[in-house]
C-alpha cells in the first residue's frame, strides 16, 4: 500500500516537473522572441512610454516676383510656454510643496514682459498634470531675448521655455493679395498661390524625440532621435511688382472716380507666352492682416445701420470678408458687351466674309424674328464700313455678321476661343462663363455684339490675346519656376498653346482697325497713349439679376493691347456697378487702361514712337537758368525753343518759373526769369474745362502759363477730346509761367 502511494507521488512529481519545464521553455521562447524577432516593436512601445516627440517644422518656401523681389517670406517668432509638471517638481524639491513661490514668481515676471494678465499666467502654471502649457504665441525677437535673460537669471531652464516658430510675412502688404493669398494660423495656405501650391511650398516636417519621465523631466539616459525636416520649394512668379502696382493704382482711381459699388478687376498678360504680369482686384486687402475688412467694405458695414455685435451685423461682416478674399478676375462672370466684337470680327474675317469691302446702313434698330433690337446709338450711325462699324461699335453691323455666320459656325468659334472651358490658370477658384446650349437666331444676333451671355475676365483676356499674338490661344499662368534650398530648379514653365484659332493675317487686320479707332474716331479714343499704337475696344453691359442697389446697374470694361503693330501685352479692366459720371466703358475703364499702358510700356523697354504732332506737344524738362547773366539765359532759353519773359532790371537771374527740372508741354513753353528778389508775378488761372486740346493750349499760353497734358489729348483733334479736369482750379492765382495740369477725355461717341 505504501509502495503504491509512493509511485503515485513520483508520477505526480514527474508530471509537475515536465509541466514546469514546458512552461519555462515557453516563457524562454517568448522572451527570446521579444528580444530578437519582435525587439523593435517592443522597444518602440517602451520608448513611447518614456519619451516625448517634438516637431521640427519645415521652412515654408518663399514666393518671388519675376525680378526676384520677395512677395512672401517667413519671419521667426516665438511661442512662450510653461511646464507646470516641472514647476511642481521644482517646488517640491525646494520646500516640499509648502508654497507655490515658483509659479508666483514666473507669473509676476512674465506678465510684466508680455503685458498679459498676471493671474491668467498663474492659473496656467498651476496645472501640475500638464507637461506643456502655451502662454503666448507670435512673440517677437526683442521680447524673446528678455525671456531668455529671465530663464538664465532665475535658473528656470526646465520650467519656462521658448519655441522658435515661423510666421508668414508679406513685405508688400496688400500688393497682389488676390494672387498670393495667405496662410492660416497652422501655416497651411488658404487662398491664392499659398493654397494652390501648398504641398510644394510647405515641405515636410521633421521631429526629434527625447527621453523624459512622467513629469516631463529629461531622464539620465542618452536617448535622442532626430529626423530633419525638408524645406518647401521656393516659387518665382511671372508677376512684376512695378506693373502690379501700376495696375492697382489705376483700378483704385477707376473705382473712386465712378463710385463703383461692386469692386473692379484688371489683368496684364504677355500675349505671346500667357505670363501674367499683373492681376488685381480692388479693393485689395492686407496679407499680413487678412481678417480685417478693407476700408471699402468697413465703411459699407458701418453704414448698414445694423447694431454692432448683432447676428445680422456679424453675418454681413463675414459676407464682406469672403467677398474681399474672392478673386473677381477668376471667379465671377460678367457680360462682356462690345469688347466681344473683337472676337466676332475675327470669326467673320477668318470665314472670309467679304465685310472689308462692304458698308451697312444703321438706322438705330434691326428687326430679328419680329423683335426690334436697338443699336447703342438709338438715332443710328448711318452708312458705315466694317472698320467704322467696329470702331464706332455699331450693333446693327454685328447683328448682320452674326446672321451671316450662323449658329453652328458662331458656336464653334466661341468654343475655339476658349469660352466653353476654363483657362487652366494656376490659381484656385476659376469659374467659367455661361452661354445658351440651344442658341436661336435671335440669341445669335444679340450674342454677336456681346450681350446676354457671360465670361470671366481671365477667359476674355486670353481670347483677346489670341487675336493680339497672331491667333494662338495660350494658357495663362502665374508660376514661372520652382527651386529648392540649394538653388536647383525643380520645375520650369513651358508655354502651353491650346490651339491656333485664327490666322496671322486676320489678327493683323483687326489690330490695325482697332488701333486706328483709338487714334482716330473710334469709341475707344480714351485708351490713347502718346507715342504708342494701342489697339482697344470698350464695352458697356446692363447687369442681369440681382444688383447691389436693386436697381438697373452696368458693367463698364475695356480690353486693349500694345504696341498694336507687334503686341507684347494685353490688358483688361472691368468696373462693376459704377454709379457716378458718364457710365460707359469708354469713360469708366478706358482712361485707366491708357494710364496703365503709359506707365508700364516704357518700363518694359518698349520705346515710344511719336508722330510729328505729338512731338510738338510733348512735355519737356525746363533747364535751370538761375545764376546766369540775363543775356546768356535768354540766348540759352530761346535756343531750347522757349519763350522768355524778363521781370526786373538786374543783371543776373535770381528766380525762374517754371523751376529748373520741372516739365511743361504744349506748342509753346514760356519761362519767366526774375532778376531781383521781387515776388513772382501772379496771374489768374483761366477755366479750360470743355475746351479742345488746341483751344486749351492757346488759352493757357496766352494767360501766361504753361501746360501739362494728360489723358486722351490726341493732338490732331480728330478724337474730339475736351478738358475735364484742371489743376490749379480756374479762378485761383498762380505764378506766371507755372504749369497748369489739364486732363482730357472723349465724352462723345461713347460705348
Amino acid at each position: 500500500m505504501t509502495g503504491r502511494v509512493g509511485m503515485d507521488l513520483s508520477r505526480r512529481a514527474v508530471v509537475l516537473l515536465i509541466g514546469i519545464l514546458v512552461l519555462f521553455g515557453a516563457l524562454s521562447a517568448r522572451i527570446l522572441a521579444i528580444q530578437t524577432l519582435k525587439f523593435e516593436v517592443y522597444q518602440k512601445k517602451v520608448i513611447e512610454q518614456m519619451t516625448t516627440e517634438s516637431p521640427a517644422a519645415a521652412g515654408r518656401g518663399e514666393i518671388y516676383d519675376a525680378n526676384g523681389r520677395l512677395l512672401a517670406g517667413n519671419v521667426t517668432t516665438y511661442r512662450v510656454f510653461l511646464s507646470p509638471s516641472c514647476i511642481s517638481s521644482a517646488q517640491k524639491a525646494l520646500d516640499g510643496k509648502k508654497t507655490d513661490s515658483i509659479a508666483q514668481k514666473i507669473a509676476d515676471e512674465l506678465s510684466a514682459i508680455l503685458g498679459m494678465d498676471r493671474d491668467a499666467i498663474y492659473e496656467k502654471a498651476k496645472k501640475t498634470r500638464r507637461l506643456d502649457e502655451t502662454v503666448k504665441r507670435d512673440v517677437d525677437e526683442e521680447t524673446a531675448a528678455r525671456i531668455r535673460a529671465l530663464i538664465v537669471e532665475e535658473r528656470l531652464e526646465n520650467l519656462l521655455g521658448l519655441e522658435a516658430t515661423s510666421k508668414r510675412y508679406y513685405p508688400y502688404g496688400s500688393l497682389a493679395s488676390h494672387v498670393i493669398g495667405f496662410t492660416g494660423t497652422d501655416g497651411v495656405g488658404l487662398y491664392g498661390l499659398e493654397y494652390q501650391y501648398n504641398e510644394a511650398i510647405a515641405g515636410t516636417n521633421g521631429y526629434y524625440v527625447t527621453a523624459r519621465d512622467a513629469r516631463g523631466n529629461e531622464l539620465p539616459i542618452e536617448y535622442q532621435s532626430y529626423v530633419a525636416p525638408v524645406n518647401g520649394y521656393h516659387i518665382t512668379t511671372t508677376l512684376d511688382t512695378y506693373v502690379q502696382a501700376a495696375l492697382e493704382e489705376q483700378l483704385e482711381n477707376a473705382v473712386v472716380a465712378s463710385d463703383a459699388l461692386n469692386r473692379a478687376c484688371g489683368i496684364v498678360m504677355n500675349v505671346k507666352t500667357g505670363a501674367i504680369l499683373a492681376l488685381a482686384v480692388y479693393p485689395s486687402y492686407d496679407l499680413n492682416d487678412p481678417w480685417t475688412l478693407p476700408e471699402y467694405y468697413a465703411e459699407r458695414l458701418s453704414r448698414s445701420g445694423l447694431p454692432e455685435g448683432s447676428a445680422e451685423y456679424s453675418a454681413l461682416a463675414r459676407r464682406y470678408l469672403l467677398e474681399t478674399w474672392s478673386n473677381k478676375a477668376l471667379t465671377e462672370t460678367y457680360i462682356p458687351g462690345s469688347t466681344f466684337k473683337i472676337i466676332t470680327s475675327a470669326m467673320a474675317l477668318e470665314e472670309n466674309l467679304p465685310i472689308l469691302s462692304e458698308s451697312v446702313f444703321c438706322g438705330g434698330v434691326k428687326t430679328v424674328l419680329g423683335r426690334n433690337i436697338h443699336c447703342h446709338k438709338r438715332k443710328g450711325h448711318g452708312s458705315l464700313t466694317f472698320a467704322e462699324g467696329i470702331q464706332q461699335s455699331c450693333n446693327v453691323w454685328f447683328m448682320n455678321i452674326g446672321q451671316r455666320l450662323g449658329v453652328d459656325r458662331f458656336t464653334q468659334y466661341f468654343k475655339q476661343f476658349g469660352y466653353r472651358e476654363k483657362t487652366g490658370i494656376d490659381l484656385p477658384g476659376e469659374g467659367m462663363g455661361v452661354i445658351s446650349s440651344s442658341m436661336s437666331e435671335l440669341d445669335l444676333s444679340i450674342y454677336a455684339f456681346g450681350q446676354n451671355f457671360t465670361v470671366t475676365a481671365i477667359q476674355h483676356i486670353r481670347a483677346v490675346a489670341a487675336v493680339a499674338n497672331g491667333g494662338s490661344l495660350v494658357t495663362p499662368y502665374i508660376v514661372e519656376s520652382m527651386s529648392n534650398d540649394e538653388g536647383e530648379t525643380v520645375y520650369r514653365h513651358e508655354t502651353q498653346t491650346a490651339r491656333q484659332v485664327i490666322d496671322e493675317e486676320t489678327a493683323k487686320t483687326i489690330s490695325q482697325i482697332l488701333a486706328d479707332g483709338v487714334s482716330g474716331v473710334g469709341g475707344a479714343k480714351n485708351a490713347y497713349v502718346a507715342g504708342y499704337r494701342v489697339a482697344a475696344k470698350t464695352g458697356t453691359s446692363e447687369k442681369k439679376g440681382e444688383t447691389t442697389t436693386g436697381t438697373e446697374m452696368y458693367i463698364c470694361s475695356c480690353v486693349g493691347y500694345a504696341p498694336a503693330d507687334d503686341p507684347e501685352i494685353a490688358m483688361i479692366i472691368m468696373v462693376d456697378e459704377p454709379s457716378k459720371g458718364v457710365l460707359y466703358g469708354s469713360t469708366v475703364a478706358a482712361p485707366y487702361i491708357a494710364s496703365t499702358f503709359e506707365t508700364v510700356l516704357p518700363y518694359l523697354g518698349i520705346e515710344p514712337v511719336y508722330t510729328e504732332a505729338e512731338q510738338a506737344m510733348l512735355a519737356r524738362e525746363v533747364p535751370s537758368y538761375v545764376g546766369l547773366p540775363v543775356e546768356n539765359a535768354v540766348v540759352y532759353a530761346e535756343s531750347e525753343g522757349l519763350a522768355v519773359e524778363i521781370v526786373g532790371d538786374g543783371a543776373y537771374v535770381r528766380k525762374q518759373t517754371p523751376t529748373g527740372g520741372s516739365t511743361s508741354a504744349g506748342a509753346v513753353t514760356k519761362v519767366v526769369l526774375y532778376t531781383d528778389e521781387a515776388e513772382p508775378v501772379s496771374a489768374v488761372v483761366p477755366s479750360v474745362l470743355g475746351l479742345t486740346v488746341t483751344e486749351t493750349n492757346r488759352l493757357v499760353i496766352n494767360s501766361g502759363f504753361n501746360i501739362k497734358l494728360e489723358g486722351a489729348w490726341n493732338p490732331d483733334g480728330s478724337g474730339g477730346a475736351v478738358a475735364v479736369e484742371q489743376y490749379p482750379a480756374a479762378g485761383t492765382e498762380a505764378a506766371r509761367g507755372s504749369v497748369i495740369r489739364v486732363v482730357f477725355r472723349n465724352l462723345k461717341d461713347t460705348e
